[in-house]
């Protein structure tokens, strides 16, 4: 078998993508599940809605889908389908990595993550704390939301951050000691007309 790695994660060859009749079968069983009521939200997934416009909720957190959660473990399988008997498809390999639910179905949550890579995952394996990835190299840190602030530091593309408060254009990040201000446009994990205290 071959295994290629990206990013903090490492894929099964595309040759070994093939449909199996198994599948199908619970891919179907998903969507008719996913017709059902909502039930109580976990406390370990709540965090903030993926856009202030997400009317959606889960069936069974009843949180907004989609959303933005973490990843809690330094390693995380990710799944073809929402069980154990389906075959993983790529392995998450970065503790916080920031995620994006968009499909809930029991213990599972189906997610991407910044490239849109991804697939289903158990609810355990993520947090509800707020991270995001900085896309744009010598992204600057400033000492206040304002493009004429003094720059405290500069985060290198690929750093994960933590996400604090948001406003308008800007967020409040911390990572490895720093803390500073950067642009919406630099990060993944946050939506451009996400507010945040």
């Amino acid at each position: 078998m071959s295994r290629r790695k990206r990013d903090g994660m490492t894929a099964q060859g595309a040759g070994q993508r093939a449909w199996s009749v198994a599948g199908a079968a619970s891919a179907l069983a998903l969507l008719l599940a996913l017709a059902g009521a909502p039930a109580p939200a976990r406390a370990d997934e709540a965090s903030g809605t993926a856009g202030a416009a997400a009317a959606e909720r889960g069936p069974v957190t009843n949180l907004p889908v989609p959303r933005y959660v973490s990843l809690k473990t330094d390693e995380g399988n990710v799944r073809r389908g929402p069980s154990i008997d389906h075959r993983i498809d790529w392995v998450f390999r970065r503790r916080n990595m920031p995620l994006r639910v968009t499909a809930e179905f029991g213990n599972w949550r189906r997610v991407e993550d910044s490239d849109g890579q991804g697939g289903w995952i158990h609810y355990s394996l993520l947090s509800g704390v707020r991270t995001v990835i900085v896309q744009q190299d010598a992204t600057a840190l400033r000492a206040r939301p304002d493009g004429a602030a003094p720059v405290l530091a500069l985060a290198e593309a690929g750093v994960v951050a933590r996400l604090g408060e948001c406003q308008s254009r800007w967020c409040r990040l911390s990572a490895e000691g720093g803390k500073g201000w950067a642009e919406k446009a630099a990060l993944w994990g946050v939506d451009p007309d996400e507010l945040r205290d």
